[in-house]
């Protein structure tokens, strides 16, 4: 009877440990989600009144509804960390479905895409090796007669040339930023709920991976996502069409951003990551700039090839200042915070 008693008790504490096992917690949760319990539809976003909508944006950030023709397969996880994930595809489109648990529970669920994901050569060392060889060389180049030097030089006397234009996009963007960070102070809800948005977007492709691989991995893949998304496709392309389109994208931008990343909410933090915004806003403060020195040369008769110029080397300029905000970026997010 002892025997079967104890076989018993061992049986039990095997189901209770089943039960809170991160695959069995991962997949209650996006089973939950799948049936729609847990997101909140954009809709209800909103149609929801000023005392609700900052919870309900928060909620649609940390799990934001399934895509529509979603399959995954819930009986071949994979656990890393805190993460749990399933595969996934959407018709053609291969991914996997990401639960991140806290304490025993799911605290985000996403469906990330095969193609949205860092690619996995960035999260290597050889990578950050890599990049710090970059960083070097270019820096070796700037005080070398070189054609970087003689572009640095001459997107400076670029600057000196149409100051009164640098400046009036600098107070622009920056004084939306600061706008929008101090509006947060009466808002504190809705701006932490876009926070969490924007977080929400960085975790889904991968760029919380690249903490804890080490400073130069991390700089390396802070660089490749600001460049890319931030300069290339949101910056320099939008510039193309006489900068109209990026200036109005940037203001809209640098007001949400200001807004989200608030004193309000950061508190201390703030201080320590006010050099990565200074350097990071004024990359993309210098590619708005380059627009519209092209819509300037264009319509005062210097023709869209020189404006073009102009635009090119603003960017070259914007991309040295995302070269140095990605390594201090780094060393903050590994020392600081």
């Amino acid at each position: 009877m002892g025997r079967w008693a104890a076989l018993w008790g061992f049986g039990l504490v095997l189901l209770v440990w089943g039960q809170g096992a991160p695959e069995e917690v991962a997949r209650r949760a996006v089973e939950g989600w799948l049936r729609g319990e847990l997101s909140p539809r954009l809709e209800e976003v909103l149609r929801a009144s000023p005392e609700e909508a900052p919870r309900l944006l928060e909620r649609y950030a940390f799990f934001p509804p399934p895509p529509k023709g979603l399959s995954l397969n819930l009986e071949s996880p994979r656990v890393e960390g805190n993460r749990v994930f399933f595969p996934a595809a959407r018709g053609e489109e291969v991914g996997e479905v990401v639960v991140v648990l806290q304490e025993g529970e799911a605290r985000r669920i996403y469906f990330r895409p095969e193609g949205m994901a860092l690619p996995p050569y960035l999260l290597s060392p050889a990578a950050g090796l890599g990049f710090l060889l970059l960083t070097l060389f270019w820096l070796f180049l700037l005080f070398q007669p070189s054609p970087f030097r003689a572009w640095l030089l001459e997107a400076l006397a670029l600057i000196r040339a149409h100051r009164g234009l640098y400046l009036f996009t600098n107070l622009l963007l920056y004084g939306l930023f600061a706008l929008g960070a101090f509006l947060a102070y009466g808002m504190p809800e809705m701006a932490q709920a876009l926070q969490a948005l924007f977080g929400g977007a960085l975790e889904a492709i991968g760029l919380e991976e690249a903490v804890g691989k080490g400073i130069l991995v991390l700089a390396g893949v802070i660089f490749q996502w600001n460049f890319t998304q931030g300069l290339f496709l949101t910056g320099l392309l939008p510039a193309l069409f006489f900068g109209v389109p990026v200036l109005l994208l940037n203001a809209l931008r640098y007001f949400v951003f200001g807004f989200a990343l608030s004193p309000a909410l950061l508190g201390q933090a703030f201080l320590a990551h006010l050099p990565t915004l200074l350097l990071e806003l004024q990359a993309y403060i210098l590619v708005t700039f380059g627009g519209l020195v092209l819509l300037a040369k264009t319509a005062g008769g210097e023709g869209y090839r020189k404006g073009l110029r102009g635009l090119l080397l603003a960017f070259y300029l914007g991309a040295l200042f995302l070269l140095l905000a990605a390594w201090y970026e780094a060393w903050e997010v590994s020392f600081l915070l």
